[in-house]
């Protein structure tokens, strides 16, 4: 089982607590991206990083969805700089990014191309992650994900090296999220969480983060979306993302992430927007063999009806995960998004490629399952 051996510090106001984390660092490479890195949070860090006569590398200019493409230029521009702290101010992308520079600027580091491979790294620069967003949990996962044009999909680097030393929860930083943005990572969150409860691979240290993300998730999510500058909410919500990272790291997520690889994989549909639309209807197919699981969940809804019995309340939750979707404003129909109906068994089959992921889920799906999934999105 992996360990995660992160320093957290976190709370509104907390900024200032990260100055002792850079006693020592004198080259500090930031990575962040064209919005992130002009908030007012932001520039507060970069003042912090810029002290004690630090010389600190900016990117800022990292994609949504980033390719290998996209990395492989970042170190092509790098070239031959050393660093001794990498820190990524963002969303997943952005930290997954980081993680990876900390292992590709470190001396004895394999490669990109090595790494995809499957090849598995053995040291890293020292890192801080600070995450903009409350979705991936990126700063709790040894997992870096990237996209992968050629073959329309996305795959995983994956190892506890990439872990950060240090992570911040700010909930400054998060309060510029427009509605859209703040729903669909605060979607993705959720998934990691009953995606990992639910997985063939869950166990009591897994289950028991995850029961604790979904109880702050499920409480804050809207308040969060619908009050922006609610701080309390917001810092909940970065603690549910940060116990979904772990849940994943303690286990791993399965049907929703598998049918969502190829969503952003081809048509570059963000993350968060994809898993949204796939929440429901994967979770009803899962319903039938985590029952029990989903009237645990379904007690921390705010104002369940907990007289229902464990097969009502499993159903129960999976329609309330849907009137969740609808209630945040997010997309529920693949064919408004611009992705053709014909390319339904295409998308299958990239599916049941992401075998890493399908092994996890509680039930087998075929081909002709699968496509019935997609089918209920358009």
């Amino acid at each position: 089982m992996v360990t995660i051996n992160s320093t957290l510090i976190s709370g509104a106001g907390a900024i200032p607590a990260i100055a002792p984390l850079l006693a020592g660092k004198k080259n500090v490479l930031l990575v962040s991206d064209s919005n992130i890195i002009k908030l007012a949070a932001t520039e507060q860090i970069r003042a912090l990083l810029s002290a004690e006569d630090r010389d600190v590398h900016l990117i800022d200019n990292v994609p949504p969805e980033p390719s290998q493409h996209d990395v492989a230029k970042i170190m092509q521009n790098l070239r031959e700089t050393a660093f001794d702290l990498v820190v990524g101010i963002g969303g997943g992308s952005v930290l997954d990014v980081a993680k990876l520079l900390s292992v590709l600027c470190h001396p004895v580091s394999p490669g990109l191309d090595a790494l995809l491979a499957g090849e598995k790294p053995t040291e890293r620069v020292a890192s801080l992650l600070i995450p903009a967003t409350a979705g991936t949990g990126s700063e709790a996962t040894p997992n870096a994900i990237l996209a992968i044009p050629e073959q329309d999909t996305k795959i995983g680097i994956i190892s506890p090296v990439m872990l950060p030393d240090y992570v911040a929860l700010i909930p400054e930083l998060t309060t510029s999220m427009p509605a859209h943005i703040a729903s669909s990572t605060g979607i993705d969150a959720l998934c990691h969480l009953i995606e990992c409860f639910t997985a063939t691979i869950a166990n009591p240290v897994s289950d028991n983060v995850a029961l604790i993300g979904l109880r702050k998730l499920l409480r804050n999510i809207e308040t969060a979306v619908n009050e922006p500058h609610n701080l309390n909410a917001r810092l909940e919500m970065l603690w549910a993302s940060y116990y979904g990272g772990a849940a994943i790291t303690h286990a791993g997520t399965h049907l929703v992430h598998a049918l969502s690889y190829p969503l952003g994989g081809k048509y570059h549909l963000p993350h968060g927007v994809a898993n949204a639309i796939l929440l429901a209807p994967c979770m009803k197919v899962v319903r039938p063999y985590a029952v029990e699981k989903f009237a645990q969940v379904w007690d921390l809804v705010p104002d369940a009806d907990t007289t229902l019995d464990n097969e009502q309340k499993s159903h129960a939750l999976v329609d309330w995960f849907a009137a969740l979707v609808k209630r945040l404003n997010l997309p529920d129909n693949l064919e408004a998004l611009g992705v053709p109906r014909e390319d339904i068994p295409a998308l299958s089959d990239a599916a049941l490629n992401v075998k890493r992921l399908m092994n996890n889920a509680p039930c087998t799906v075929d081909h002709q399952q699968v496509q019935a999934i997609y089918q209920t999105l358009f």
